[in-house]
């Protein structure tokens, strides 16, 4: 049954190695290369919203790419459009990259 009360985020909505047909749903200049579930949890975090243990499946397979395990997370749904949370999503991820390069 669907679930209407919560967004489901997966991580190869951030991957930059992938096309839009293969499942990346933002351009390639806000997606990373590789993205990791634990850098998708912190991004989400310093966004704001809360994320609990049981809200993250990092052993799940993109539809899009049944063979390979992927993952996702689910946050509780606001008032924003799924695709302004996925943008700013992808600005956090990309700062939060950018920071630990700096080091």
């Amino acid at each position: 049954m669907k679930d209407y009360e919560n967004v489901i985020i997966w991580v190869d909505y951030y991957n930059k190695n992938f096309s839009r047909g293969k499942g990346r749903k933002l351009s390639k200049s806000l997606a990373v290369y590789d993205p990791m579930i634990s850098e998708l949890v912190v991004a989400v975090e310093s966004l704001g919203y809360h994320v609990e243990k049981d809200q993250i499946n990092d052993g799940a397979r993109f539809p899009k790419r049944p063979h390979i395990k992927s993952g996702y997370i689910m946050i509780a749904k606001n008032e924003s459009l799924k695709s302004k949370i996925l943008k700013d999503i992808a600005e956090k991820m990309i700062l939060n990259r950018t920071k630990l390069k700096g080091r």
